[in-house]
């Protein structure tokens, strides 16, 4: 009998069990007569197919899949650690789903629980949800009614509704060759109404006063002097190009917080307008005259209808905050709430327009809630339902979700104190603090971003969201490269960008979903769907337009007298005129053919000091003015400093 042979195949192979290393999935021996090597990995697969790798076997300590070969090129400690990093973001093995267990879950129940009682069916709760809008609407609109009532002031009649910017001058040469497009001057009155909120307003583009600029500040020139003993309002004078309403408050007339009526008086040209810090408006110096001023009527008798916000305010919040804590479904709860705040922001806390009736307002905003209810279903349908499915701390609910949507709503209220306009690069280098509450506001997203990140990772979403995020980063870079063309981040577009990791059912997202939702109700109900890509001419509105400024010499000056003389106007760039300001009133324009290219200006016996501003012109439109040269009262002339001017 031959011993070399034998029925045992673990001795005719050298391996174990081959049935059982075919049951587990594991490859076949080798053989003697075999020239590969075969590798059985860890979880019992075949992860080096190697066998026809032209340089033979791979060591087993490389443990690499062949897939990867195609990024040899990566040096390994790099390929390791990417590996790593994938195997990170995919999460723990199950995923940990998150769901919010409530505080006190009967409390935060009953509410819900007591609807589901006495209206037990869904025809019950159609009923009661109905009901509950037509309640809402009938007391909102009963309200604003009555606020839109403009009441009536003894001796002048109903007032007229003005916006918080509204002034009785335009800048630099709008008004014309000595003013004549804002006449009258004086012997006028015109009694209005000005909402609340309207300190909050500033210019944002610089505005030149003398050789002043303003930028990002109320617009007041003018008022009381700081030792003036007189209380009476009337003898407050304003400059004609001060916003009217920012003039009432700072006078007393109106309230910031209530807004109110008043009669303004036009008072004719005024000498040297004083600065004071009243009801919270500093106003600006001005030591030169203004063809039109103005000042307020005292004593007035009237039962002008203030600004009825806060009890509309009110209103609003109690009814939000009912349906949140009375409603378990989301398909309820969002679009109403949506619905509720979106008008509630158009028409009353944040309006487009102070200065048209309300029923051009409400259609303005019945225009643009259309499209942003279907963006709001879609956000609702991938962000909004997720999060809140099977949510049962209403009370959490009410507090997180509907407190941070009233924050975000409330936009101009509540970040009004973050001094960041827009950002652009010129804003944020002109607008003082404005850098450093960006890195303020960029360090706080970011710590946000890690926390969400977190729980997306428990959640096995992560690498799903760094794809959608990806997409995001290659779209804004895309925009910023558009040739001609600006990239400007409004209230409603952060807002859609941020959304969709807010998905989790946490307490910081809750917060946080709240918060972006009422920045996406603030930014269209007031501003519409703006351009995220806009023209520099856009961007820019009344700011310089850095354009070419005239070269002036003051070639003789007295006392009495002062003689400009300058370059003829560049007629290939489009400029065939000079438009002279004096005191920031267009005083004299000169163009090509008109004789010499110069000027004699003269004073009276007051010798008040005087600003000149030159620009060049397109027919009758300015470009950039120069910086205000000054005409001193003893004759001297002080010459601009370098840059232009608006």
């Amino acid at each position: 009998m031959d011993n070399s042979k034998s029925s045992d195949p673990e001795r005719n192979t050298g391996h174990g069990d081959l049935s059982r290393w075919e049951q587990e999935g594991g490859p076949e021996p080798s053989t003697s007569g075999s020239s590969t090597l075969q590798v059985r990995s860890r979880a019992g697969s075949t992860d080096l197919e190697d066998s026809h790798h032209p340089d033979g076997p791979i060591p087993v300590w490389l443990r690499e899949s062949s897939k990867s070969f195609h990024w040899k090129w990566v040096p390994y400690p790099i390929r390791q650690t990417a590996r790593a990093i994938a195997r990170w973001t995919k999460g723990p093995d199950p995923p940990q789903k998150q769901k919010i267990t409530p505080f006190f879950p009967t409390v935060q129940e009953a509410p819900v629980r007591l609807i589901a009682r006495y209206f037990p069916r869904p025809i019950h709760k159609a009923g009661l949800v109905a009901f509950f809008l037509f309640s809402w609407l009938l007391t909102f609109s009963l309200v604003l009614r009555h606020s839109a009532s403009a009441g009536d002031i003894k001796g002048y009649g109903k007032p007229q509704s003005i916006w918080c910017g509204a002034s009785y001058w335009s800048g630099g040469n709008s008004c014309g060759l000595n003013g004549n497009r804002c006449r009258p001057f004086d012997n006028a009155n015109l009694a209005f109404r000005c909402p609340a909120n309207c300190k909050a307003v500033h210019v944002l583009t610089p505005h030149a006063v003398g050789t002043q600029e303003i930028n990002y500040k109320p617009f007041v020139i003018g008022g009381p002097a700081e030792d003036d003993p007189s209380q009476n309002i009337s003898s407050y004078i304003y400059r004609g190009d001060s916003f009217l309403c920012q003039a009432a408050i700072h006078a007393g007339v109106v309230s910031n917080q209530k807004g109110g009526c008043g009669v303004v008086k036009l008072a004719g040209t005024h000498n040297n307008f004083a600065s004071t810090i009243r009801n919270g408006i500093q106003s600006i110096p001005f030591d030169a005259s203004f063809p039109k001023s103005f000042s307020f009527v005292s004593g007035l008798s009237s039962d002008c209808i203030k600004d009825l916000r806060w009890p509309l305010l009110a209103v609003t919040v109690i009814f939000t905050t009912i349906l949140s804590l009375c409603t378990a479904s989301t398909a309820i709860f969002f679009p109403t709430v949506f619905t509720l705040l979106f008008f509630h922001v158009g028409l009353v806390s944040d309006p487009p327009t102070t200065d048209s009736d309300y029923a051009s307002l409400t259609s303005l905003i019945i225009g643009r809630f259309l499209p942003a209810a279907f963006v709001a279903a879609v956000f609702y349908r991938y962000t909004v339902k997720p999060q809140q499915r099977d949510l049962q701390a209403y009370f959490e609910r009410t507090i997180l979700w509907l407190g941070g949507a009233w924050v975000g709503s409330l936009n101009n209220y509540t970040f009004d104190f973050i001094p960041i306009q827009r950002l652009t690069p010129s804003d944020l280098a002109a607008q003082p603090g404005a850098r450093l509450a960006l890195v303020i506001i960029v360090v706080l997203l970011l710590s946000i971003a890690i926390g969400q990140i977190y729980y997306l990772r428990l959640e096995g979403r992560l690498p799903k969201y760094l794809g959608i995020y990806a997409v995001f980063a290659t779209f804004l870079i895309i925009c910023v490269i558009v040739p001609s063309l600006n990239l400007r981040i409004h209230h409603y577009f952060l807002a859609l960008l941020l959304l969709p990791g807010t998905r989790l059912q946490t307490r910081p997202s809750l917060l946080y979903q709240g918060v972006l939702v009422g920045l996406f109700i603030n930014g269209t109900a007031r501003w519409g769907f703006d351009s995220i890509l806009q023209t520099t001419a856009a961007l820019r509105g009344e700011g310089p337009l850095n354009s070419l400024l005239p070269n002036i010499t003051a070639v003789a000056m007295t006392a009495s007298n002062i003689t400009f003389t300058w370059a003829l106007p560049p007629m290939k760039k489009g400029f065939d005129g000079i438009s002279v300001l004096v005191n920031d009133v267009e005083r004299h324009r000169w163009y090509h053919g008109e004789g010499e290219s110069e000027k004699t200006f003269y004073r009276g016996h007051g010798r008040e000091k005087e600003y000149f501003r030159f620009a060049y012109m397109s027919g009758s439109s300015a470009a950039d003015f120069t910086k205000a040269g000054v005409w001193e009262s003893t004759g001297e002339w002080r010459e601009m400093e370098k840059g232009p001017s608006r």
